[in-house]
C-alpha cells in the first residue's frame, strides 16, 4: 500500500474566501501517519479570528484499517498561516474510548468520531459537532444508540472541552441520532441550523432532519426540527451537510446508491430529494459517499467523489475528489466548470 498523506485543500477551509471565482486550489502536505495499521481520517478545518491571518485548527484521529470505521482518539492541528505550516497532531486525552453500559453489556466502549469544528461568531467559539460510536471487542456494535456529540476548542491550551451530547425529544426515532460528518449553517442571530440523520434502534434506513439549536458558548440545546427526507433505497439518506447560498438553504446527502440533494427557502421546510445529476442529465457518479459544500458569495461549489474517473481500483471510488459549481436554480453540477485538484 503506499504511505497515506493526509492534505488539506485551502477552498474549503472555514474561511473568507477569493473576492471571485474560480478559485486557486493549493494542494499541501500538512502531516504524514500511514503506519501499515493505521492512517489519520476525517481532517475538517475550522477558522479562528484573530484580527490578522485566522488560526486554523483541524480536527483528525486515527483509523485502524484491518476493519470498518474503528476510530481512535480525536487529534488537533493548528496553523497560524493558513495552512503554510501545521503543529503536530495533539492527541486529546478526553476522546478516548472509554467503558460503556448498554442493555445489560458492561463491556463495551464509546467514543466520538466524524467532528467538524466551525467558529460560532455570536459566542465566540470553535464549536465542534459528531456523533458517539459504540464498540464491542474493537468493532462497531451493530445495534447500538447514537447521539449528537459537541466540544469547544480551546486555542491557549490547544485543548477540546470534555465532549457533550445533545438532548433530543424522547422518541423512539431519535433512539440512534447524530450530526457525522455535517457541515451546518449558523443564522444571524446565532441560532444554529444542524442537519442530522436519525432512525429508531435496529432499523436500516436513515432519515435526514436539520435541528435548529441554540448555543450559548458552552450548552447546545435543541429547538426544533424541519423536513424528514429519506427515500427506499438501502440505508436511505444520511451523512447530510447543509449551506446557505443567495438566500436558500441547500442540503447534500449520502446514499448507499446515489447522491441526493434538497432545497428550503427557510431551512425548515425541504423540498422532495433529488439525485444529483450534472447540467447534461446524467448521474453525477457519486454514490455511498459524502459531498460537500463549498460557498462563494457568487457562487456554489460541490465538493465530491464519483466513477468514471479511471478510479475503478478505488474503493467505492473514493478518490481522487472533485470540486464543481452547482446551478443553484436548477440543483445540478455544472459539467464544464469540475476540476480535480
Amino acid at each position: 500500500m503506499r504511505p497515506f498523506v493526509f492534505t488539506l485543500f485551502a477552498a474549503v477551509f472555514s474561511i473568507s474566501l477569493p473576492a471571485a471565482p474560480p478559485f486557486e486550489i493549493e494542494r499541501s502536505v500538512a502531516t504524514r501517519g500511514f503506519d501499515g495499521k493505521t492512517c489519520w481520517v476525517h481532517a475538517r478545518a475550522g477558522a479562528i479570528p484573530t484580527g490578522g491571518k485566522p488560526v486554523v485548527v483541524t480536527t483528525l484521529q486515527k483509523l485502524e484499517v484491518s476493519g470498518s470505521d474503528i476510530f481512535y482518539a480525536l487529534h488537533t492541528m493548528q496553523s497560524p498561516d493558513l495552512g503554510k505550516t501545521w503543529s503536530a497532531p495533539v492527541r486529546q486525552k478526553n476522546y478516548a474510548r472509554v467503558p460503556y453500559s448498554w442493555q445489560g453489556k458492561d463491556d463495551l466502549e464509546i467514543t466520538v468520531c466524524d467532528f467538524w469544528p466551525r467558529w460560532h461568531r455570536q459566542t465566540g467559539a470553535l464549536l465542534g459537532t459528531g456523533h458517539t460510536v459504540v464498540y464491542e471487542n474493537n468493532r462497531v456494535k451493530k445495534t447500538r444508540p447514537r447521539s449528537t456529540a459537541y466540544a469547544v476548542f480551546d486555542p491557549e491550551t490547544n485543548r477540546l472541552s470534555p465532549w457533550k451530547t445533545l438532548t433530543m425529544p424522547d422518541l423512539p426515532k431519535f433512539g440512534n441520532c447524530g450530526a457525522g460528518c455535517t457541515q451546518r449553517v449558523d443564522l444571524p442571530d446565532g441560532e444554529i441550523l444542524l442537519p442530522v440523520y436519525f432512525k429508531p434502534i435496529g432499523d436500516a434506513r436513515f432519515s435526514t432532519t436539520v435541528l435548529r439549536c441554540s448555543f450559548d458558548g458552552t450548552e447546545l440545546r435543541y429547538i426544533d426540527h424541519g423536513s424528514e427526507l429519506s427515500v427506499p433505497v438501502k440505508r436511505g439518506l444520511y451523512e447530510p451537510s447543509l449551506a446557505k447560498f443567495g438566500g436558500r438553504f441547500f442540503l447534500t446527502m449520502r446514499n448507499d446508491e446515489h447522491g441526493y440533494i434538497s432545497v428550503s427557502d427557510d431551512g425548515k421546510k425541504f423540498s422532495e430529494p433529488k439525485r444529483w445529476t450534472f447540467d447534461d442529465g446524467a448521474d453525477l457518479g457519486n454514490y455511498n459517499t459524502q459531498q460537500h459544500w463549498v460557498t462563494h458569495r457568487d457562487a456554489l461549489y460541490l465538493v465530491y467523489t464519483r466513477r468514471g474517473a479511471e478510479n475503478d481500483h478505488v474503493f467505492r471510488h473514493r478518490a481522487p475528489l472533485f470540486m464543481a459549481q452547482v446551478d443553484a436554480d436548477k440543483m445540478v453540477v455544472l459539467r464544464d466548470t469540475e476540476t480535480c485538484p
